[in-house]
């Protein structure tokens, strides 16, 4: 019987899953198997110029399955399957079909995968044993469920709230000057619900809200021409954004101020002089915004194991913290005592979640502790392969992916001085505010990243702003030479970190305190 709520095929898979599991595993005689389910409901809508241009109500779910099955000498073979089943999911004997279709296929790719490591065993012996070979096919066991929090239930809000809440920012944005060229304001409500099953008896149900809104905003003045987008949101309802949130980690101020804020920064920045970097390197005071990039690309993406053991080294790059098993930065001083960072997916932030896709308790990884590099973001066979324990940090963007490792809340930490008293200890130096766009080196061990603000520091005090300036620097040094951490620890949202192949975009959220170091400035060649 067909059911009118596509969220009602996870209460089915909690009471029918296990068994199914049970009868698959049997059934090949298969030694691990793993389903991951999601359902979703969204809402959004876009205006431009204060009129709503396009929305969408949409609504999927999929699942995705990974089996293990064994050969002679240890060898084990491991094959995944997912599709996408959209409303096939509100009928349960198609979902059953669609289910026992997938296993057949991940488990003949489990087999081919066996048989394909065999060959290679007995042509070549231990030699080519992948390191994790010796990773237990098998799970965690948890049993658990976590609520989503919201006031306005996404699937309740109605589509008209959302085109109403779009229009009226961007008609604020509009309204502000006639240096405005253009804005949009975009907004997204969402509900997502997954379950995690597997043959050791995990049943792991996650529920999450998130709303979101982005703001892209062109204004001219004279010669000068400026554009910025930004993201706000939070794990929760529409409320975040009717009426802002004001708690921490991660606070926001409601979407129509929030846009207004970012017309009127880009107007004042239209009419800023371009950066003419100076000679050398300065000290620069960079602030939570600018760091929650820095961190992202300099120490997140590079703590991600999978990345630094070169999974994805063809198409993104490796790790400075790991150029080989033999040679890494685990217990080496990467930084000044004053750098210390960590991702914590506990924090209710846009990067929670309490158990990763492989049914893993997530717990706070700390990187870098008082400059000395400690852990990366584990899956169970990273894990295995570097001698640590599991963190939790495998997550797919939708379940018929191949989970990743991912971040979650990642951050540095704050330190004990106040931004204010960070500032006034600088003769001569510069305060970058705002990140924009990065360049990252191949290992990420250098950057250049794009500020949206820069203002001289003359004698402890802000000086002229100025625009389109960017701070470039050897990663390891910058953290070296880092003497200023403040107690304004402030992340932001991240809704569209993307890594693998395919592309698979995640929401996470990013940032720190003001910190302050050296590094040189570059400027732009545009005029105005």
């Amino acid at each position: 019987m067909e059911s009118n709520d596509l969220f009602t095929a996870l209460e089915f898979l909690k009471t029918e899953g296990p068994g199914l599991i049970a009868r698959l595993l049997k059934r090949h005689r298969a030694l691990y198997v793993e389903l991951r389910f999601e359902a979703t409901f969204s809402l959004s809508a876009e205006a431009e110029d204060g009129a709503v241009r396009r929305s969408a109500e949409s609504e999927n779910a999929g699942f995705g399955l990974n089996v293990c099955c064994a050969r002679g000498n240890g060898i084990v073979g491991r094959g995944q399957y997912g599709a996408i089943v959209g409303r096939l999911a509100k009928r349960p004997a198609r979902l059953l079909a669609a289910l026992n279709a997938g296993f057949e296929e991940a488990y003949r790719r489990a087999a081919a995968d066996a048989a394909q490591c065999a060959r290679r065993f007995k042509l070549y012996g231990q030699s080519v044993r992948s390191p994790t070979a010796a990773v237990a096919v098998g799970g965690a066991n948890a049993r658990a469920e976590a609520a989503a929090v919201f006031q306005l239930d996404p699937r309740a809000v109605g589509g008209a709230a959302v085109k109403e809440l779009s229009r009226h920012a961007s008609a604020s944005v509009a309204g502000l000057e006639k240096s405005i060229a253009f804005n949009s304001v975009a907004v997204v409500t969402e509900l997502r619900h997954e379950l995690f099953l597997n043959s050791e008896g995990a049943v792991i149900s996650q529920a999450f809200a998130f709303s979101q809104g982005d703001c892209h905003v062109v204004a001219r003045a004279g010669h000068g021409v400026q554009e910025i987008y930004d993201t706000i949101g939070q794990q929760r309802g529409l409320e975040c954004l009717l009426e802002g949130w004001p708690e921490g980690p991660m606070p926001n101020p409601d979407l129509a101020n929030f846009a207004t804020s970012l017309g009127e920064e880009a107007c004042e920045l239209a009419r800023a002089p371009v950066l003419k970097p100076p000679q050398g390197e300065v000290t620069v005071v960079t602030d939570p915004h600018f760091n929650a990039l820095l961190v992202h690309e300099i120490v997140g993406h590079p703590c991600e194991a999978d990345r630094a053991l070169k999974s994805e080294a063809a198409y993104a790059g490796r790790s400075w913290f790991l150029r080989s098993l033999e040679d890494n930065a685990v217990g080496q001083m990467v930084g000044s005592p004053l750098v210390s960072a960590c991702s914590d997916p506990a924090l209710p932030a846009y990067g929670h979640y309490r158990y990763d896709n492989e049914g893993t308790l997530g717990r706070r990884a700390v990187h870098i502790d008082r400059g000395v590099f400690r852990d990366f973001l584990h899956s169970r066979a990273t894990a295995a392969v570097l001698g640590a324990e599991p963190n939790g940090s495998v997550r797919a963007s939708e379940a018929w992916y191949v989970p990743l490792i991912r971040m979650s809340n990642t951050f540095f930490m704050a330190g004990e001085q106040a931004p204010q008293t960070i500032i006034s200890e600088v003769d001569r130096g510069f305060y970058v505010c705002g990140h924009m766009i990065p360049s990252i080196a191949e290992s990420r061990e250098n950057f250049r990243i794009s500020a949206r603000r820069i203002y001289e520091i003359d004698r402890g005090r802000l000086g002229r702003l100025y625009r389109a300036g960017s701070v470039v620097a050897d990663s390891k040094q910058f953290f070296l030479n880092l003497d200023g951490a403040g107690n304004d620890l402030r992340l932001f949202a991240i809704p569209n970190c993307g890594k693998g192949q395919p592309m698979q975009v995640k929401r996470m959220s990013n940032g720190g305190p003001t910190l302050r170091s050296r590094a040189y400035l570059a400027g732009s060649r545009r005029r105005g």
